[in-house]
Parts: structure tokens; C-alpha cells; sequence
């Protein structure tokens, strides 16, 4: 059946221009031309389209741009696995949610530092203790939200169970609003007695989490429908 770009349009509530623009990006197969030049959609564009627009809102649409071109080059495990990787990303943000939430319970978080009985800590075990990469803790000190002191002998950096709580804090904080700058925004805004606003952005988090999962799990289900009918259509 052969549609023409306002049909599909109409059906996904969205202009043409979104349309050109995925096709421009290659995230659906080219279309064919009529006579006048005009865009000539088939079912299966149909199914792209709504594809996409199905799982944008779960998995951005980076993913998206990444995993449509897998689809027409026949790659269908490699696009499954790609999707399954950022689920599993999501699981374990949630998992690390919940541990912060518990752990940022006042009792709990002196309990937590208080069986930190070192005067220092290295890089690599702090790293360990938050659940981060030393990589990462470079960075958050690059980027001013952290200033660990240094050994003076060694140069190394020396980190203090304040340091803990803060980059405790600091880890929370981005698995909820991901930008450094909002991450930064709101550790200044943050009493370093009271935890109270950090739980609530974690529950926030968390909600918005549950809500994430739905929408992902919406979009697989389009994404696999599409899987099967390209099968079915090559073959």
C-alpha cells in the first residue's frame, strides 16, 4: 500500500518536517519518488515511523539513530542487545537509587561514615566504597564539585569521610538530573547538615524511573513488531 507523508503525519500527530528529518538522518529506508517527485511511503515506512516515535520517548533519540540503521542493515539481535543494555542501565540506576535513599536516611548515613575509620582514603577506594569510577571522581574534581586534599609527600589525592558523604551526595544528585551544572546548582544550595532535599530528588528520581520503564518498554514492543515484519518482508 503506497502512503503519502501527510497520511503518516496525520496518524502520529506530527509535522512532515519530522518525517524528512528522519529520513535525512537515515533512520528509515529511503522512499521512493512518483512522477511529480513527491515522497511515496509504504507500510513499512509506516512501521519505522512509528517505531521511532515509540521509543523516543524511553530511550532518546540517540539510541534511536543508532539502533534504526542496525534494523535495515538486518542486524536484529545487535538492535535487541543495544536496547536490552540500556534497560539493564536503567535497572541498575534504580537499584543505586534505592541504595542512596536508604543510605541518605540521617541515622544510616552516620552509620555508614562512621564505620569509615581511616583518616584517608585513595582514589581507587573511594571508587569502590561510592560504586564509581575513579575516572568519574577525576572528573566531578575537574569540574569544581569536589576538592579532595593531597598528600603532601606523595601528591596523591587523600580523600576524608566528608569527602565520602559528599560524593555520596554528588552520585545521587547526577543519577537524578544527569547535567553537572544542575548537579552543581544544587550542592550549593544543599545545608551540609540536612539531607532532606537530596531523598527528595532521589524519590523523584525514582518515579520518574517507573515511568521511564513503561515508556521503554512500549517502545521495545514497537521495536520488535517492526523486527518482525521485516523479516517477514525479506523472506
Amino acid at each position: 500500500m503506497k502512503l503519502r507523508p501527510i497520511e503518516i503525519a496525520r496518524k502520529l500527530d506530527v509535522g512532515t518536517s519530522a518525517l524528512r528529518h528522519y529520513e535525512a538522518w537515515g533512520i528509515v529506508p529511503p522512499p521512493q519518488r512518483g512522477a511529480n517527485g513527491y515522497r511515496i511511503y509504504t507500510e513499512e515506512h509506516e512501521a519505522y515511523f512509528k517505531c521511532i516515535r515509540a521509543m523516543y520517548p524511553g530511550f532518546g533519540m540517540a539510541l534511536v539513530r543508532k539502533v534504526m540503521p542496525m534494523l535495515q542493515q538486518k542486524k536484529f539481535t545487535e538492535a535487541l542487545w543495544e536496547i536490552n543494555r540500556v534497560q539493564a542501565e536503567l535497572y541498575q540506576k534504580k537499584q543505586q537509587a534505592l541504595q542512596a535513599l536508604e543510605i541518605l536516611k540521617p541515622d544510616q548515613m552516620e552509620s555508614f561514615l562512621a564505620s569509615r575509620k581511616k583518616q584517608g582514603y585513595t582514589i581507587g577506594e573511594v571508587a569502590e566504597e561510592i560504586g564509581v569510577p575513579a575516572t568519574t571522581l577525576r572528573h566531578w574534581e575537574k569540574e569544581g564539585l569536589i576538592a579532595p586534599d593531597r598528600d603532601p609527600e606523595s601528591g596523591y589525592r587523600r580523600y576524608h569521610r566528608d569527602d565520602i558523604r559528599r560524593l555520596l551526595i554528588i552520585r545521587t544528585v547526577q543519577s537524578s538530573v544527569y547535567l553537572l551544572e544542575k548537579v552543581r546548582e544544587i550542592m550549593e544550595k544543599i545545608n551540609q547538615q540536612s539531607l532532606s532535599e537530596v531523598r527528595r530528588i532521589t524519590m523523584d528520581s525514582l518515579a520518574y524511573m517507573d515511568v521511564q520503564i513503561e515508556q521503554q518498554l512500549r517502545g521495545a514492543h514497537y521495536l520488535y513488531e517492526l523486527i518482525e515484519l521485516l523479516k517477514q518482508d525479506s523472506g
